[in-house]
């Protein structure tokens, strides 16, 4: 009976279709799809992105400069630095410590002027005793000489009596040859009194060398040493020295361009510092020897007239001129000119991209007229200011970078 029951029960049941089997390979495409399409969105916006925040995109840069009239006279322009002709590094002859400075950086001083004082107690000490030693032997030798005249005295007399026939002839001659060793006395005295002069004059001389002196006119360029420093024959100078008025640009002209200059061409001068303004020169000398590294000849270029506010080190550009420079141009402004290249629009601005160290800033800027490959600035960074070329359109402000030219 419990059978059947179970019997019944059993067919009382519904059916239910299970379905098709479950496609897992379907699913598998779908999600490799998915996966795809998001490493192509992350490859083409993400990858600028870590490319600017992180690893520091490499860019070419490009400078801002001033060009003046007279530059269109320019058969070669070359860059290079001011250098003193007539430099000293003054140091010390002795070993000492510094008791007194008397100058400071920036001071002028004049050939012979004391720049500073070494302590010398021992040395003049040595001083006083071989002066008393001196005086002592000179007193020797007024000594000796009183004796030698004593002695030649008594020789004279007793020889005076013997031929008078009273005297004794041994007396005599032993009292002549006491004047005659007395006399020997009198020069042993005075040689001791030269050598003894000879050496106060070297203690003298010794103690002259811990008073620096300035060897010549010029200009203190450095920090001098401090009084309590321990100076000595191979310690580096006290002072530094620079003949201001020996103040030449020394610049690299390519070997193969060197046939474009000549002694005595004239040139204008323009420093980095004063970009504004202009200086005459002329070639004043080229050196007589190539550097092969480099395929470069030096060439010396002194300031003709006026070098008010020069400084040595300060960069230089030099224009050779093809003649004497034309007084019209010579007193035209000078032009502040921003690369084409460097030239960018954003958001419906001018601006370039200002290297600061590592780091970019983005600068609007007012253009003028066409110069050569660039603008007239009007306004924006100042001359000199080194700024990227050719900027790319992922490029922002503030943004990290690396310059080609520095890039490891």
């Amino acid at each position: 009976m419990a059978d059947q029951l179970s019997n019944d029960l059993a067919s009382l049941r519904i059916a239910r279709d299970d379905g098709p089997p479950s496609s897992g390979w379907l699913r598998r495409l779908v999600l490799l799809a998915v996966l795809g399409i998001a490493g192509a969105a992350a490859w083409i916006y993400g990858k600028p992105l870590v490319e600017a925040k992180v690893l520091r995109p490499e860019v070419d840069v490009t400078q801002i400069v001033v060009v003046t009239p007279a530059e269109a006279q320019a058969k070669l322009t070359s860059t290079g630095y001011v250098v003193p002709q007539r430099l000293s590094r003054v140091g010390a002859r002795v070993p000492g410590r510094i008791k007194e400075m008397h100058v400071r950086e920036g001071q002028v001083v004049a050939a012979g002027d004391v720049l500073a004082q070494l302590e010398a107690a021992d040395q003049r000490a040595l001083l006083n005793t071989a002066r008393a030693r001196l005086l002592a032997a000179k007193a020797q030798v007024q000594t000796a000489k009183a004796e030698l005249a004593d002695a030649q005295q008594q020789a004279k007399r007793e020889r005076a009596l013997v031929q008078r026939g009273v005297g004794q002839l041994a007396a005599a001659e032993d009292l002549e040859f006491r004047a005659l060793a007395v006399q020997k006395q009198v020069a042993a005295a005075e040689a001791n009194v030269k050598a003894v002069k000879a050496e106060v004059d070297a203690i003298e001389v010794n103690l002259a060398d811990y008073t620096i002196t300035a060897p010549m006119d010029g200009t203190v360029v450095a920090k001098p040493a401090q009084v309590g420093e321990l100076v000595g024959v191979q310690a580096s100078a006290l002072v530094e020295l620079a003949d201001f008025g020996s103040l030449m640009v020394e610049t690299d002209v390519p070997e193969g361009r060197l046939h474009l200059v000549q002694l005595e061409d004239p040139c204008q001068i323009v420093l980095d510092a004063y970009p504004t303004r202009t200086y005459r020169g002329r070639v004043e000398q080229i050196t007589p020897k190539v550097n092969r590294a480099k395929a470069t000849v030096t060439v010396k270029v002194r300031f003709d007239g006026d070098a008010q506010g020069v400084l040595p080190d300060m960069a230089a550009r030099v224009s050779f001129l093809t003649g004497e420079p034309d007084p019209a141009l010579a007193d035209a402004a000078p032009k502040v000119i921003v690369p084409a290249a460097a030239i960018d629009e954003r958001n419906g601005s001018t601006v370039v991209f200002v290297l600061d160290d590592d780091t970019v800033r983005m600068q609007t800027v007012e253009l003028g007229e066409t110069v050569g490959s660039g603008f007239e600035l009007l306004a924006g960074p100042q001359p000199g200011a080194t700024v990227v070329r050719e900027p790319p359109s992922s490029l922002e402000d503030g943004q990290k970078v690396e310059r080609k030219d520095q890039a490891s």
